[in-house]
């Protein structure tokens, strides 16, 4: 009457299920993420060996160059430029 046994099937869908679970566990142990607990957000497994970057400080004042650039237009333009809003001043 059946093709084929209870006994088969019901093997074959284990077999299924530890295949699909040794899948995601190898995937989730070549993965090192953050995780996050309790609110702290917590390293991977492998920070000790990521490569450290060094970003100098840099100034205070992070528009430097744009000031610059401001201070020179005005000295050449001979101070007070003319706008066109008169709420602008």
């Amino acid at each position: 009457m059946y093709r084929y046994s209870r006994k088969l099937v019901e093997r074959a869908v284990m077999q299924r299920f530890f295949i699909l679970f040794l899948v995601i566990l190898g995937g989730a142990s070549l993965v090192g993420c953050q995780v996050d607990i309790s609110g702290q957000t917590l390293p991977s497994a492998y920070y000790l060996q990521d490569d450290i970057q060094y970003f100098p400080a840099g100034p205070e004042f992070k528009l430097s160059k744009e000031a610059a650039a401001l201070k020179a237009y005005k000295d050449q333009n001979g101070g007070d430029a003319p706008t066109n809003c008169d709420t602008c001043r």
